[in-house]
């Protein structure tokens, strides 16, 4: 009896135990859990109010970009608490500003295993994983951050500061000055000298930019290039001509300089314009959608490509015509440039057009990606964008350059938040993760920042690639400058399309436009500087010259040292 007694007091007194530590452990968890609380997601506030609609491409701006992955975490002591700390040595830190802020201007960055990288006054990326911000690899940080003041697209220096974006190989100090960047392969990669800089894609392609004494020559492969000079200044601002020369060929054009962060970049400007009711026209649905035939049919370019890109079946408004003619301009650039490649120089027919014979894509199996709908929506709405640009600059007649100086510091095109889709215009390299993939004429890419880092670049993740070119979701760095040349590239044929478009209005089932006129713009077209040719040539051999010299210096190892 006493021994059963003496059992249930013993009971008595674990479960009076029990009752009161449960109740403390939970009280303890819940403080632990709630101090601080992270704010809820703010999808919205990457949301370009003012863009164009981008709610069907593949790149939404709600949730740019996705760390879902994130890499190189490794270095510091984050991530090893389970619910809590962000870069602390607590277990309830969440990112002072000296290690892992999250984009937020606040001592206290957040971001727990359900949250968001920004403030709740900035833009949030929630991503579904722990914490981010390590010293190493910040993404929210001063010099990294995925959450600024603005949209949270652009940082001070670049998204992914975990990701390695050192191309692989080594770096070689030359003789008498400049250096070269040689691939572990043994293929140049990138050489300064002398006031050239020359890069070869891994399709092998080169381009050469030269700057002396005030003129810019640009050439591509061998497919020709541009000389550039000052031209003229109109309302404070620097106009220059370009004048282009392929295949014996000239054409002129005008560029608008900008100053951006310490650099010069120079952007399309256009030198007539439609009248207003055109670009209304071309901008707005038709009154029926139209099925249009290209005639692409046994065109050697179009059977190549024919695993990625196809042509709209019938078109609502002028906007998806002019996309599908931007695309086939650049997949037949990208046709001529590869049969150059494999031929070493290009064959022309008499009428112009390429001959050659290429396998087509889709014979070697399913490795290229259809270009999705979304990619081609994403363009259609880019289109629209710019129409819209150009009929506001129309309207403002020959005073559009204003009577103000040119802001000291001002952003050029490629950076303007309302435009974030670009067609690649010619052989580029993204390095991810300290790897390189190429790409060519008719990828396309998204940018997913608007602030150049201390190189000037901003990110870029590509979004419709051909075989053998970047995959679909890689991301890394890319110049500014190249990517506004793709803006430039993006423009002039917009034009060109406009004017197709013009002259065949009201025929092969398009509707009737209405005046397709055009006026001047305040900058008119230069004449060709007959110079460019010579001056393109120069530039190829001296480009040869120096390609050789590297050449040998590397393999001799030579060289002033490298790493």
């Amino acid at each position: 009896m006493n021994s059963l007694m003496n059992e249930s007091a013993v009971r008595k007194y674990v479960l009076l135990t029990l009752m009161m530590v449960v109740p403390a452990f939970a009280w303890a968890q819940h403080k632990t859990s709630s101090a601080p609380k992270a704010p809820a997601p703010h999808a919205s506030a990457p949301a370009h109010t003012s863009a164009p609609s981008h709610s069907s491409a593949p790149t939404q701006h709600t949730n740019t970009p996705s760390h879902t992955t994130p890499t190189n975490h490794t270095a510091t002591t984050n991530h090893t608490m389970t619910n809590t700390g962000h870069g602390t040595t607590s277990t309830t830190g969440h990112g002072t500003t000296g290690t892992a802020g999250h984009g937020n201007t606040s001592t206290t960055s957040h971001g727990n295993m359900s949250t968001t990288h920004g403030s709740s006054a900035t833009a949030g990326h929630g991503n579904t994983t722990g914490g981010h911000g390590n010293t190493m690899a910040g993404h929210g940080n001063t010099m990294a951050g995925h959450g600024n003041t603005t949209a949270g697209h652009g940082n001070a220096a670049g998204a992914h500061a975990g990701m390695s974006h050192t191309p692989p190989g080594h770096s070689v100090s030359l003789k008498g000055g400049g250096s070269a960047h040689i691939r572990p392969n043994g293929q140049i990669r990138s050489v300064n000298r002398n006031g050239m800089h020359i890069d070869r894609g891994l399709h092998g392609e080169r381009r050469v930019v030269s700057n002396r004494n005030g003129v810019r020559v640009v050439s591509v492969g061998r497919r020709g290039g541009y000389v550039q000079r000052a031209y003229v200044v109109r309302g404070g601002r620097s106009y220059y001509s370009r004048t282009y020369y392929y295949h014996g060929a000239y054409r002129t054009g005008v560029y608008r300089g900008y100053y951006w962060g310490g650099r010069p970049y120079y952007g399309y400007y256009a030198p007539y314009y439609y009248r207003p009711a055109y670009y209304g026209w071309a901008y707005n649905p038709w009154p029926a959608p139209v099925y249009y035939g290209w005639g692409w049919g046994g065109a050697p370019w179009y059977g190549y490509y024919g695993a990625y890109y196809e042509p709209y079946p019938v078109y609502p408004s002028a906007a998806f015509w002019l996309t599908d003619y931007l695309l086939a301009a650049s997949l037949q650039a990208a046709f001529e440039a590869q049969a150059a490649a494999n031929a070493g120089i290009p064959r022309f027919a008499p009428d112009g057009t390429l001959v050659a014979s290429l396998t087509p894509m889709g014979a070697a199996g399913a490795e290229t990606a259809k270009l999705s709908p979304d990619v081609k929506k994403a363009l259609s709405e880019e289109v629209k964008t710019l129409l819209a640009t150009e009929q506001a600059e129309a309207a403002k007649g020959k005073s559009s350059s204003g009577g103000q100086a040119a802001p000291s510091n001002e952003a050029p095109p490629a950076v303007d938040p309302n435009f974030r889709t670009f067609v690649v215009s010619s052989d580029e390299t993204l390095v991810v993760d300290g790897e390189e993939c190429a790409l060519s004429d008719g990828d396309v890419i998204s940018r997913t920042t608007d602030t150049a880092d201390d190189d000037g670049n901003v990110n870029v993740k590509v979004v419709a690639s051909k075989k053998g070119d970047c995959g679909l979701g890689k991301e890394g760095p890319i110049a500014v400058d190249d990517l506004q040349e793709m803006y430039n590239h993006f423009r002039e044929q917009l034009k060109d399309g406009m004017g197709e478009l013009a002259k065949k209005q009201g025929t092969g089932g398009l509707p009737k436009a209405p005046d397709t006129s055009t006026v001047d713009g305040d900058v008119p077209a230069p004449p060709p500087d007959k110079s460019a040719e010579k001056a393109i040539q120069d530039q190829q051999a001296d480009a040869d010259k120096t390609e050789s010299e590297v050449k040998q210096e590397a393999a001799s190892g030579s060289g002033g040292g490298g790493k």
